[in-house]
């Protein structure tokens, strides 16, 4: 069991990040000059300095997208199942915000994009329904690197990896997103190291590491530089057993290649001074490029959320303050909240601020053995502290 420790967040009250009385932007819709190989700070007028709550690219172009979701048959590591497909694939279609999404805090020459971590159950989340009600999370069958890995299946191995090609001397933008439903990993290169420049989409000032750890619902972005050996290299999601269950702990793997026409499997191997735990990366490396500073605490009203896990009518559940959610999916909150409803029951579980646009404070205190995010749609989080519990603080 983990020693309590104390988090300190703060966040805008209301549906939307903090906003300025005016904001300021630029209208382009043509293409504009800066963010190069050599210069990956800087896209059209903005760049790590720009206060993104203050001032928004308008680009003067709508941009519809329709999305159809349908049952189908699936099998990303060669075992058979249903499953729900995007515009006919999983994961579904990329959706590229090409309008300034590509600042960064370090310099890089090529994006490869999304690289998502999944694990993944050659059972469908209906049949997994009851165990995971009455018993907990169920440990699943295997995980899934952009969508694929493959599979012993009774001696028979079945799907196949997930590859990517890099040219010697070059640096490459990986954006990792960790998709899994009860997972914990540390990623990694086999002989590359990474530098991690952006946290949940907010650029970081860079540091590097031979392994990340990535939570549920976290997303880091790397760069990995070609300069090793030209061959083949294990990417390897390695599941945290501390706190993850999963059939396929040493095989979930895609490769990185030097030669596109080589098909062999690699014969690298992974770092070894790790520790098998479910711990975040440290957080003096997590380091904003652009400092925000929060406005002082004025309010003084403060009440107690405790997020518990327990057992009730013989149902697994999380709680906060003593209560669990269970949403109408033709009727999500959000929805309520656009239309007008003000009258929440206790059973909606609706926690009202008194001004929008305005800063709250969460002391988050915990002294659960299992670790599991803590987040607020649609909000970005300062996290301002992190330390064992003292009252003083």
């Amino acid at each position: 069991m983990r020693a309590p420790f104390l988090w300190s967040l703060l966040f805008a009250g209301g549906l939307a990040a903090p906003q300025a009385a005016s904001s300021t932007s630029s209208a382009s819709a043509s293409a504009c000059t800066g963010n190069t190989a050599n210069d990956r700070s800087t896209w059209c007028d903005y760049d790590l300095q720009t206060d993104w709550y203050t001032e928004v690219p308008d680009t003067g172009v709508t941009v519809e997208y329709w999305f159809e979701v349908t049952n189908t048959t699936v099998s990303p590591d060669g075992i058979e199942r249903i499953g729900l497909a995007v515009n006919g694939s999983i994961p579904g279609p990329t959706i590229e915000a090409n309008w300034g999404d590509t600042v960064a805090s370090a310099n890089y020459d090529e994006d490869i994009g999304p690289v998502m971590l999944s694990d993944w159950s050659h059972q469908t989340a209906d049949e997994l329904y009851t165990y995971a009600q009455t018993q907990g999370p169920p440990e699943l069958n295997n995980a899934l690197i952009n969508g694929l890995n493959v599979y012993n299946n009774s001696g028979t191995i079945t799907g196949s990896r997930w590859e990517t090609t890099v040219t010697s001397g070059n640096s490459y933008r990986l954006r990792l997103v960790n998709t899994a439903i009860d997972m914990h990993f540390k990623f990694m290169i086999d002989n590359h190291t990474l530098t991690v420049i952006a946290m949940d989409f907010v650029p970081i000032e860079p540091y590097e590491t031979e392994y990340l750890d990535i939570n549920m619902g976290q997303r880091y972005d790397v760069i990995v530089s070609a300069n090793q050996d030209e061959g083949d290299y294990w990417i390897r999601a390695i599941p945290q057993t501390a706190c993850s269950a999963n059939d396929n702990v040493d095989n979930i793997r895609a490769i990185l290649r030097y030669d596109s026409s080589s098909t062999a499997d690699p014969t690298t191997t992974a770092y070894s001074n790790m520790t098998n735990e479910c711990v975040d990366e440290p957080y003096a490396s997590l380091v904003p490029a652009l400092a925000q500073n929060p406005t002082s605490l004025v309010e003084t009203d403060s009440s107690d959320m405790p997020v518990t896990i327990g057992v009730l009518n013989n149902l697994f559940k999380w709680y906060i303050s003593a209560k669990t959610m269970a949403v109408e999916w033709g009727n999500p909150t959000t929805l309520s909240v656009y239309g007008g409803k003000t009258d929440w029951t206790d059973n909606d579980h609706v926690v009202e601020l008194a001004t929008a646009n305005e800063w709250v404070y969460f002391v988050i205190e915990t002294a659960q053995g299992v670790p599991h995010p803590f987040h607020l749609h649609g909000n970005p989080p300062s996290r301002i502290l992190l330390e064992h519990f003292d009252e003083m603080v």
